[in-house]
């Protein structure tokens, strides 16, 4: 008998802990491929320079969401809210100081 409810709280186990956080599950994770690829549909020609910046924007620890915003449509320069560009302020700043970076870092490279 202990050994048939052990056995079922062990199968259960997974199936548990699937229903646990949906909105995690929803987005898949946004990868330094995937950002470079929308910067260069956003206008970025050359591969290797949007390979880079991609690379900065991932270094500074930008969440997520503030990655998901990147590539979205909701991330301009032209924004309403020049403070935030649609992220929220611990993104946006690290978006800065990686766009810094970028034009000391990546312009070397060749396009």
């Amino acid at each position: 008998m202990r050994i048939s409810l052990i056995a079922a709280a062990l199968i259960a186990l997974p199936v548990l802990a699937a229903c646990g956080n949906d909105k995690a599950a929803a987005a898949p994770a946004v990868t330094q491929a995937d950002l470079a690829k929308s910067l260069q549909a956003k206008g970025l020609k050359s591969q290797q320079l949007a390979d880079c910046a991609a690379k900065l924007f991932i270094e500074q620890g930008i969440s997520q969401d503030g990655l998901r915003v990147l590539i979205s449509d909701e991330y301009d320069t032209k924004a309403a809210d020049q403070e935030t560009l649609g992220m929220n302020k611990e993104d946006a700043e690290k978006a800065r100081t990686a766009r810094t970076r970028i034009a000391s870092e990546c312009m070397s490279v060749p396009r």
